[in-house]
């Protein structure tokens, strides 16, 4: 048997940006959160290289994955020859910030920023629209737009191995490739910004000197390595609807909070924007955000509404209302095989869902609109005590306002009635949205959330 001698490495230099937020959690909790960031020395955010290594693994394929990857079968054991670093955030001015960093040299209200994450609040709304128990949470995320650079080795012998690793790195660019936790709830979505490129044959003097002078430094100068193509990859077995809100009226995705003006307010959001020329960034402040966890929430119940009526049979005016449940959330077949479930009795019986969501934001040209609210004492003609209050909403009307976002849904491998069905009712649902019968956001007994909703369908 001939020893096979890996005389070629494979080199590549990643930089990602997030398109949505991102959530790397640390796994711990703390006193202002129940979910706070990973983050490095530095207190910066970073993706630490086994999360990196274990998405890219599971993207190509267990079958792919062991020869490359590592592997343990019985007594075969194989290490990686795949070796990937850690993702350190990118600043502002496009510099690294890898090792220990003078934070002195850097600007203090941007590293403020990263002090104290956006915190996002997430509750679960049972059948009789309150929340569920233990289904009211909180978690940091990474603004959108913050980049991450790290570097990915291959040791290669001479043989066609290139093809390869050109296919790992094709993974990072297909739509549905996502980093994180919550990426079936608007989380996690990235983009290739730059991805550069060097071969070494160690057989050659020349190049096995210049490999040997690599740093594993993420701040190191990469010139003369090839750039490679970006754009997006299609990614077989899914179907894309792309969406577009446009809002009649209106509405209000609410912070759970309000300002010196008003009890409640419209979610705003940060997110960093590089420019066209991508050189420098910045930071955009009070930007809109449409969460998509509310989207996904309000098709989620129109969607057990539609399948109990169509398929089940199911009428809330003939079921007993302590038997609602049994056929809303996680017991509904339609929303299992859409958006997942867990079995509250067994951690083992869960299936994550099958949609991907985007959460929304960015600039728009909007208005604000402060609306004050009273309940009459209907034997007095005055105040209720307590029912005094007041909102700050978007206004939307007339404004020209688009809200585009998508929905990616993964194919079964084979002929799935139950799969049909419940996408059927997704498509019922969101012509639901654009008929005005499915507001979304805060105040919809109100008149808040009404939206048109266009939407295309795509076989990828």
């Amino acid at each position: 048997m001939n020893e096979i001698i890996y005389d070629k490495r494979i080199l590549a230099h990643v930089v990602l940006e997030a398109v949505t937020p991102l959530v790397i959690s640390s796994g711990n909790k703390s006193v202002l959160t129940d979910s706070p960031i990973l983050k490095d020395l530095n207190g910066f955010p970073y993706i630490p290289g086994t999360s990196m290594a274990g998405i890219l693994r599971h993207c190509v394929g267990e079958d792919k994955a062991k020869g490359f990857f590592g592997m343990k079968d019985g007594k075969t054991v194989k290490g990686s020859r795949i070796i990937i670093s850690e993702a350190k955030m990118v600043g502002l001015d496009g510099t690294v910030l890898d090792g220990i960093v003078d934070l002195d040299t850097l600007d203090k209200d941007w590293i403020s920023r990263f002090v104290r994450l956006p915190k996002r609040n997430h509750v679960r709304i049972s059948d009789k629209g309150t929340a569920e128990d233990k289904g009211k949470f909180d978690e940091e995320v990474i603004y959108k737009g913050t980049r991450f650079a790290f570097d990915v080795e291959l040791v290669a012998s001479m043989d066609d191995e290139a093809k390869y690793f050109d296919e790992t790195l094709s993974e990072l660019l297909k739509e549905t490739f996502r980093i994180g936790g919550g990426s079936r709830s608007g989380f996690g979505k990235v983009k290739v910004v730059s991805l550069l490129k060097k071969e070494f044959d160690l057989r050659k003097a020349d190049e096995l000197d210049g490999y040997l002078k690599c740093s594993s430094s993420l701040c190191s100068d990469y010139s003369g390595w090839t750039e490679v193509a970006g754009g997006n990859v299609s990614d077989a077995g899914w179907i894309k609807y792309d969406i577009t809100l446009t809002p009649e009226d209106f509405f209000l995705f609410g912070a759970g909070f309000g300002d010196d003006e008003v009890d409640d307010k419209a979610v705003t959001e940060s997110y960093i924007n590089w420019g066209d020329k991508s050189v420098k960034g910045k930071f955009i402040d009070n930007a809109i955000l449409i969460p998509a966890a509310s989207l996904k929430g309000a098709l989620s119940h129109r969607v057990a509404f539609h399948y109990n009526a169509q398929h089940n049979k199911v009428y809330a005016i003939e079921t007993d209302p302590n038997d609602f449940g049994k056929h809303c959330g996680s017991q509904n077949p339609a929303v299992k095989e859409l958006f997942g479930y867990q079995d509250d009795d067994s951690e083992t019986s869960q299936k994550r869902g099958i949609c991907l969501f985007e959460d929304i934001i960015g600039e728009y040209e909007t208005a604000e609109k402060v609306l004050n609210h009273v309940s009459i004492d209907r034997f007095t003609g005055g105040a209720i005590d307590g029912a005094l209050f007041s909102e700050k909403v978007i206004d939307g009307r007339n404004r020209n306002l688009e809200f585009k976002t998508s929905i990616l849904v993964k194919k079964p491998s084979g002929n799935s009635e139950i799969f049909t069905d419940a996408l059927g009712c997704l498509e019922l649902a969101l012509k639901d949205i654009d008929r005005g019968t499915l507001p979304l956001g805060g105040g919809s007994g109100r008149g808040h959330g009404i939206f048109k909703c266009k939407w295309r369908k795509t076989e990828l």
